[in-house]
């Protein structure tokens, strides 16, 4: 099934039993966390996603829901080299048991490969994907190689000539024991 946008409210059980799968896209300006990363830049661009349910049995024969998530997204972010515009390609996928209480949850995410959440009849799929493209953003964007020359080095103009002069450590202590010192 297509969707032109993250479902809400989603019934994780239900979407499992049936093996379903839906994908879509989402309008980058459909996600306030993301669209403030991106200090409003973009807000046009597309997030493409898709979501499938499975169910599995574990080894004593229990049933297992699982969600499995894939997200792509280019996102405009500030290079922190040059501080120009970069792009930044964003790839999830991503794999989520679901268990029926939070204690559950909790017991077993330390332990688990995958992320373990609470199952819920009203799921936001769309929290899940802003959370994902989220962790998955670079700490410091940058280019791989930035376009402008950069500048690396400062310069003071006062600094090289009191640099060349030599300074006689012993002249501020004449000064002082003459009485001339500030």
């Amino acid at each position: 099934m297509k969707q032109e946008s993250a479902p809400t409210h989603l019934d994780v059980k239900v979407f499992a039993q049936a093996a379903s799968a839906i994908t879509g896209h989402d309008l980058l300006s459909k996600y306030e966390r993301l669209t403030k990363e991106t200090q409003g830049q973009g807000v046009d661009r597309l997030i493409n996603w898709a979501a499938r349910g499975e169910l599995r049995r574990d080894e004593a024969g229990a049933e297992q829901i699982w969600l499995h998530l894939t997200v792509d997204a280019s996102l405009p972010l500030i290079c922190q080299r040059c501080l120009g515009p970069v792009d930044i390609a964003v790839c999830v996928s991503r794999s989520f048991r679901f268990v029926g209480s939070e204690e559950a949850a909790e017991a077993q995410d330390e332990e688990a490969d995958e992320d373990v959440l609470v199952l819920s009849r009203d799921f936001n799929l769309a929290d899940l994907i802003e959370d994902e493209v989220l962790m998955a953003l670079p700490v410091i964007p940058r280019h791989e190689t930035c376009p402008v020359a950069l500048k690396l080095t400062a310069v003071d103009p006062g600094f090289e000539s009191e640099s060349t002069e030599k300074v006689n450590p012993f002249s501020v202590l004449a000064k002082l024991r003459s009485g001339k010192g500030s």
